[in-house]
């Protein structure tokens, strides 16, 4: 079986992690990839969201299987259009995607299915979303309506600030089209977990919980990141929240986009806010999150590419999923100054030698090979994402710093609280 997937982040290194471990699998490439993907795939220079580069090069190797793994290219059309030459892929189709590529959308289906969720409004226009803050006072959080690298959200704790978030948005532009319509919502109180689901449409299978660290700094201090690492599972997600999300979230957005002619099949993520009045919606992401998956996935026990075989054709009902009882954390370590300005370019050390530990696994986000020497460098904002495993989550969160301290490069910045709080 040959497969292609679609990134090349920590996300997609995991993904390709997994998928290598099926003995059937005998040609991995992934486009664009990374330093660390390279070791197990064959990376093609290919953008995600070069849509005809992709599919031009599907149709030269016929990969029996094509995995897309962000979100630009899913909401961009891939899959549908990798579908339309007859060409086998995982993820939802663009009339499904939707629910991470608008906001706004996901709050409408939201509010239609009754699904839990912050009071919002919409705007397209600067001078009426900073009246409406004025008349909801702050705390209040600020969403670019379209995608923008998860880093179009800002909770603001003053008036002044989310009035400066607004003009960022709409006025100058900082997350180009994605913020010509901003979402203003309440700000909702609560410690937040993360659900991804297996879905083909029908059937939902949720994976088991985690928490992502958006803030740069820790005490979850500074402007929000990507992801600064992340844990499975949550220490507040019992049997009884997962109940009630089944019920009152997850069903109903399933079968919410399935009544409006928008089946979604793949991996809905459900980033929820554990609130006094029970758990609410915070955000719909369509594929496996970053750096959650980097958590999540290295408790898989099924193989994951019967799983994404079995959503393509309808039949998860029909195999059972199987998890590890180790817990997993997640430790980023990005280049110094990210999400903001900062240096490429720098040699990594150090690796091999964390990847010598027990129960350590590294996976690469932003790293490259200098062709001229081999070294491995830095490529990117989060750099690597440094996974441990235990039988606790506090063996787990020991576990994965002390294999960060194995690994060097100039500037390196981490996070010293993943998993505390």
């Amino acid at each position: 079986m040959k497969i292609l997937i679609v990134g090349g982040g920590g996300r997609e290194h995991a993904i390709a992690w997994k998928i290598s471990q099926n003995p059937n699998v005998t040609k991995i490439w992934c486009a664009p990839g990374n330093g660390g993907i390279a070791r197990i795939a064959e990376c093609v220079n290919i953008k995600a969201t070069d849509i005809e580069g992709m599919v031009k090069f599907a149709k030269e190797v016929k990969p029996d299987l094509v995995m897309v793994a962000p979100d630009d290219p899913l909401v961009m059309g891939l899959v549908d259009a990798l579908e339309a030459e007859g060409i086998r892929a995982f993820g939802p189709r663009a009339n499904a995607a939707i629910i991470e590529g608008s906001k706004s959308f996901a709050k409408e289906l939201m509010i239609n299915c009754g699904v839990p969720t912050a009071k919002y409004a919409v705007f397209t226009d600067a001078d009426e979303a900073t009246q409406y803050v004025k008349e909801q006072g702050a705390p209040i959080v600020i969403k670019a309506d379209g995608l923008a690298l998860g880093k179009g959200v800002t909770v603001a704790k003053t008036e002044d600030e989310a009035i400066a978030a607004i003009r960022d948005a709409i006025l100058d532009k900082a997350f180009g089209d994605a913020g010509a319509r901003v979402v203003i919502e309440e700000c909702l109180e609560g410690p937040e977990v993360s659900v991804l689901c297996f879905t083909d449409g029908k059937t939902i299978c949720p994976m088991p919980s985690a928490q992502d660290h958006k803030r740069a700094y820790d005490h979850d201090e500074g402007p929000n990141t990507g992801g600064m690492g992340a844990f499975s599972p949550s220490r507040i997600y019992n049997d009884e929240l997962a109940s009630v999300c089944m019920e009152k979230i997850f069903r109903p957005t399933i079968d919410g986009m399935a009544k409006m002619g928008r089946p979604f099949k793949g991996v809905l993520y459900f980033g929820l806010m554990i609130t006094k009045d029970g758990p609410k919606v915070i955000e719909y992401n369509a594929r496996f999150g970053d750096p959650e998956t980097q958590a999540v996935l290295p408790r898989l026990k099924t193989d994951l590419v019967e799983i994404m075989n079995a959503i393509i054709d309808e039949k998860l009902d029909e195999i059972n999923i199987e998890w590890k009882d180790d817990a997993a954390c997640c430790v980023v370590l990005a280049s110094g100054g990210y999400p903001k300005a900062y240096t490429s370019g720098y040699t990594i050390t150090g690796v091999e030698v964390a990847e010598e530990m027990k129960d350590v696994i590294v996976f690469h986000a932003g790293t490259k090979i200098k062709e001229c020497c081999g070294m491995l460098q830095t490529n990117g904002g989060r750099v690597l994402g440094v996974t441990g495993l235990g039988a606790t989550l506090d063996d787990a969160i020991k576990c994965a710093y002390a294999a960060t301290e194995k690994i060097d490069f100039t500037d390196l910045h981490k996070r010293t609280d993943i998993g505390i709080k």
